[in-house]
């Protein structure tokens, strides 16, 4: 007896009519690898997904939805408008903050255009007298669309020809992102006006001035440039750069302002004057110039020659000198003379090189690698040695100090290489002079110093070493070894004249009453170590107290073994 057939319904879905065909599949003798193989096609339920999503859409192109207005954000204000015209109730004003809030304006914005379709921007017709002059062949019309941005490329007028050109295409710009203008291409017309006799920043001011859509009349270049490959090279900005205040950048506006310690991704450098670069983290998507590594330096020559610049290798009066007040100053007068060659090849940006870019790279801890050197600098009044052992004696398996060698007996109840290396002063002056120390000083008639050895020994043992120097030191510690993390701790010190005479000491008041010449001094040791050393910083920690800097550093530790930081890339290739 056979099996009566299912009876489909009207309404049957597309899949409940796959779902039964499968079930209807029978193999018999003759068509048995047939029907297998239509039963495992049928029954795959990503082809079950398909059909449901297929029913779906055309269930939506049945209902044909449409929107019941297309002025919703005129109705809001007109709402919003009879609400304050009388006295509110608590809900009404409740709603007059949602109409008037930046966020629902936009939504309804956004939901105005979607209702009149106006998606795509409306390009104007070709002006009737616009006819070209030359072989249609010779000449392209390139219509670009730009929404209070520049079009990102720059001009230049040719010696020989007089012709205007496109001098370079800056990345992510409009002109870049529509492929259609090209570094050499000569351009006749913008909007219908000629070119061919006005000044170059005549010309930039007709071009920064057309809003919404732009036409250029342009003459190919006979060899069109390749599109520039966007770089991977990612340099650290040791200055701070202002395009308007440079007279030299080809085009101000196209110009990418930063700040001393900004990360910049440099797209090209085809260009050997001027780079074009982006921010790391910026939303701006379109690149700006910037002067290259050889320019700048060759500036900076340039004015250190003449006499405007300073000269890098004058000395300076260091910031721990000159301050007899007790407690704003370390416990020891550091060794200031010149230790040559005891870098070695990992040595970083030294005192005779001029501060422009450092290649950089992310970095992140990795399990079994030796933790990485933490480094505190601090101006007067920071107290950071006072800092760095609170921190240490909450957490001592983590965290450790490098013990420090010394010249001095050893007092009865001290352990040799516990709380110092006790050494004869033949054995320091011997290892000062092989350059083992970072630093070293005198203090009492009795030298002390922290050696490279001492930092090893404390990383051997999977710790975390945080060493106190003076700035002078980091130029030793910044090698591919240690990957130091360069913190500049500085005390909060009051601003106002008012507030100054009753003002205590920044860090919890330690050292009573300060004077107005401490204050003062306070301040030009931040500045003269911010000036000198500030490009080496990785992180400025304001010393409110020293409770809550602290808990600042401690976050920080914690962050170091779980993140990832930028480091100079030649730490990478050690």
């Amino acid at each position: 007896m056979k099996e009566a057939m299912p009876v489909l319904t009207a309404g049957a879905g597309l899949h409940e009519t796959l779902a039964l065909l499968t079930s209807q599949l029978r193999p018999d003798a003759n068509h048995k690898e047939d029907m297998v193989f239509l039963k495992d096609v049928f029954s795959e339920r990503s082809l079950g997904y398909l059909m449901k999503i297929h029913e779906k859409l055309r269930q939506y192109e049945r209902q044909s939805p449409t929107p019941v207005l297309h002025s919703a954000s005129s109705l809001a204000e007109n709402v919003a408008e009879e609400l304050q015209t009388g006295p509110m109730s608590t809900e009404e004003k409740e709603l007059l903050h949602l109409l008037t809030s930046p966020h629902l304006k936009a939504v309804l914005s956004v939901h105005d255009t979607v209702a009149q379709k106006n998606f795509d921007p409306v390009l104007p017709p070709l002006p009737d007298d616009f006819e070209d002059e030359l072989d249609e062949e010779s000449v392209k019309i390139v219509r670009l669309v730009k929404n209070k941005e520049p079009l990102g490329a720059t001009i230049r007028r040719d010696e020989a020809t007089g012709a205007v050109i496109v001098a370079r295409i800056m990345r992510g710009g409009a002109a870049d992102r529509s492929g259609l203008v090209h570094v050499g291409d000569e351009l006749r017309e913008v909007n219908g006006v000629s070119v061919i006799h006005k000044r170059p920043d005549e010309i930039s001011q007709l071009l920064s001035q057309s809003q919404g859509s732009i036409t250029l009349k342009i003459i190919p270049a006979i060899k069109e440039e390749d599109r520039l490959r966007e770089s991977k090279v990612y340099m650290r900005a040791l200055f701070d750069y202002t395009p308007l205040e440079d007279k030299a950048t080809p085009c101000q506006e196209a110009g990418l302002p930063f700040k001393r310690g900004d990360i910049l991704q440099v797209v090209t450098q085809d260009d050997p004057t001027w780079w074009q670069a982006k921010r790391v983290g910026d939303s701006n998507l379109r690149a700006g110039l910037i002067p290259s590594k050889q320019f700048q330096e060759r500036r900076l020559a340039y004015r250190m020659k003449m006499g405007t610049l300073p000269n890098p290798k004058s000395p300076k009066k260091p910031a721990s000198e000159g301050c007899d007040k007790a407690g704003l100053r370390r416990s020891f007068r550091l060794s200031r003379k010149d230790r040559q060659g005891s870098s070695g090849e990992d040595s970083e940006i030294g005192e005779t090189d001029f501060l422009t870019y450092e290649e950089v790279t992310r970095y992140q801890h990795r399990s079994g690698e030796r933790p990485r050197l933490v480094v505190l600098i601090g101006s007067l009044g920071a107290r950071i040695n006072e800092l760095k052992q609170r921190v240490i004696a909450e957490n001592p398996h983590r965290y450790a100090v490098a013990v420090p060698h010394t010249t001095r007996p050893k007092k009865p109840h001290e352990k040799d290489g516990v709380e110092y290396h006790f050494v004869t002063k033949q054995q320091f002056d011997a290892d000062a002079l092989n350059n083992k120390f970072i630093e070293h000083g005198e203090y009492k008639e009795n030298q002390y110093g922290t050696s490279i050895e001492a930092i090893r020994s404390v990383q051997a043992k999977n710790k975390m070493c945080i060493v106190d120097v003076q700035p002078e030191a980091l130029k030793r510690l910044r090698t591919g070894e240690f990957k130091p993390y360069v913190i500049f701790v500085k005390p909060r010190i009051p601003e106002s004249r008012r507030r100054r005479s009753a003002a205590t000491s920044p860090g919890g008041g330690e050292h009573g009453r300060l004077t107005d010449e401490d204050l003062q001094e306070m301040r030009q040791s931040a500045v003269q170590i911010d000036q000198q050393y500030g490009h080496l910083v990785d992180r400025v920690l304001i010393k409110e107290d020293s409770a809550s800097a602290c808990a600042e550093l401690r976050g920080i530790l914690e962050r170091l073994e779980r993140d990832s930081f930028w480091v100079p890339l030649s730490w990478m290739r050690t």
